[in-house]
């Protein structure tokens, strides 16, 4: 790719450097143009993009041209979007006119989108600038981002770690700089882990605050989809979260699950009570990860909220739930798995089988998808129940650090491992409430964090908790591959 020459800047620092929220205020106000945002972006893709595989298909005159045209809005004193101008990444496994909705499988390489999904509808309309696509792992369903089309992506932390999946490639974006937002979706962790092993921020909102669709426009969806598969965006600050996700929730017909539930609910009553989470039975957190749950607990207090150790089980019974209403559903698309898969995927699902026959069964029934789901309804009372007095919930997002690369697949009990380690990844998605993910500091060398939970439909509760961790946290981003 040729590099983009820029005009002489106001600023003495690079542009990829920003956040999201400064571009689009200095776009707002003639400080910068969005063809300067979107060039520096561009630049920045070039010089670290060859190394880390993170956006794998780059969109240089696509972008530019939607750069001078926000650029010309801006002039004529159009209405602008939240995002006006501000350069992002859409994930290969949604559809983006014109662009091939990949999913990372060689057979899919020609599955060219008539139109837009309804993430990439309510990006374009915040006036965003897509300049890439980021990789995912075949079929979007490991913790490693790597297939036999696209290749494999790299954490710019360390080389040899996994940056998560299946976001991996939005994360790995985000952390170097590439863009400073990106968009991922999560039905088993794949938004909140990458942004966890990459050191930035992940949100998994409420199911139905953001729309979305997967696979053919004219297609069914599977009740995993519907009820725990979400979009979400990562980004380096809390208040770029905010920004994309005001610009991700606009109404879109295909979600069934949309509720136009405003941003900014009622504030809750203080002194505000966080349970802490540590263990719920399946797997311990290491030294680091509990060092991280103190800090973070230490620096809300800091801040008024009275934090409380708890006791939630239930998370463990969410956790089993999720291997048999997820993989009974994802049983659907082993044909086109054993078809058109890659090894990497294959050994992957076959391990994730292997541990849902461990908990439901070789073959679960009929009877017990359907009492899975009537369970699933009981636990989330439950946890509503108990956020009515905590309304908001501290808990790791992982019980280790970034796992080595293909980890997942080297054997079944080394993915038995990982699973467990796992156990807020699964769970959440179960439950359906929303999360972030956030880096609290920097432990042998790679990111470590914390999430934060909270009640339906008050993400804005978690940004205002991530906005006093974020205050503290020793993590700074973008970097340059290490």
């Amino acid at each position: 790719m040729q590099s983009f020459q820029t005009q002489s800047l106001t600023t003495e620092d690079e542009l990829w450097r920003w956040t999201a929220t400064e571009l689009a205020h200095a776009i707002r106000t003639g400080v910068i143009s969005s063809r300067e945002a979107v060039i520096s972006c561009l630049n920045r893709i070039e010089e670290v993009n060859p190394t880390l595989n993170a956006l794998v298909k780059v969109l240089p005159e696509e972008a530019l041209a939607a750069a001078d045209e926000a650029d010309r809005a801006l002039a004529q004193g159009n209405i602008l979007g939240p995002l006006h101008g501000v350069p992002i990444s859409i994930k290969i496994n949604s559809d983006q006119a014109g662009q091939a909705t990949t999913d990372g499988v060689v057979a899919f390489k020609d599955n060219i989108a008539a139109e837009d999904g309804p993430v990439a509808v309510n990006l374009r309309n915040s006036g965003s600038v897509i300049v890439g696509r980021s990789n995912t792992p075949a079929f979007s369903y490991r913790w490693v981002t790597s297939n036999d089309l696209h290749g494999r992506t790299l954490n710019p932390w360390d080389l040899t770690r996994t940056p998560g999946g299946s976001s991996g490639g939005a994360a790995s974006s985000v952390a170097s700089g590439m863009t400073p937002v990106a968009h991922g979706n999560d039905i088993g962790g794949s938004v909140r882990y990458p942004a966890y092993t990459c050191g930035i921020m992940g949100l998994r909102p409420t199911p139905g605050r953001i729309p979305s669709w997967y696979g053919d426009p004219d297609g069914d969806q599977s009740p995993a989809g519907q009820f725990m598969a979400v979009e979400g965006p990562l980004a380096r600050s809390v208040s770029d979260l905010r920004l994309s996700f005001a610009a991700m929730s606009r109404f879109h017909p295909r979600e069934t699950l949309y509720a136009p539930v405003p941003l900014q609910g009622e504030p809750l009553q203080t002194p505000i009570r966080v349970g802490l989470l540590r263990d719920v039975g399946i797997e311990k957190p290491s030294a680091a990860v509990n060092q991280a749950l103190d800090q973070a607990a230490e620096n809300l207090r800091k801040a008024g909220y009275v934090v409380e150790e708890v006791n939630l089980p239930l998370f463990k019974e969410a956790f089993e739930l999720w291997y048999l209403l997820c993989m009974m559903d994802f049983k659907e698309a082993m044909p086109l798995v054993e078809q058109y898969g890659d090894e990497g995927i294959k050994k992957g699902v076959k391990h994730f089988f292997e541990v849902t026959e461990e908990f439901w069964g070789k073959d679960p029934s009929l009877s017990d998808y359907i009492k899975g789901y009537s369970r699933r309804g009981t636990l989330i009372y439950k946890l509503q129940e108990f956020l009515q007095t905590h309304p908001l919930l501290l808990l790791p997002v992982s019980t280790e650090q970034a796992f080595k690369q293909d980890a997942d697949i080297e054997s079944s009990k080394g993915m038995r491992q990982i699973i467990s380690t796992q156990w807020s990844m699964m769970s959440l998605a179960v439950l359906g409430f929303p999360s972030v993910s956030l880096p609290t500091s920097i432990v042998d060398g790679l990111p470590v964090g914390v999430q934060i939970l909270g009640r339906r439909f008050r993400e804005d509760t978690l940004f205002d908790a991530a906005e006093i961790m974020e205050a503290y946290s020793t993590v700074k981003t973008p970097i340059d591959p290490q």
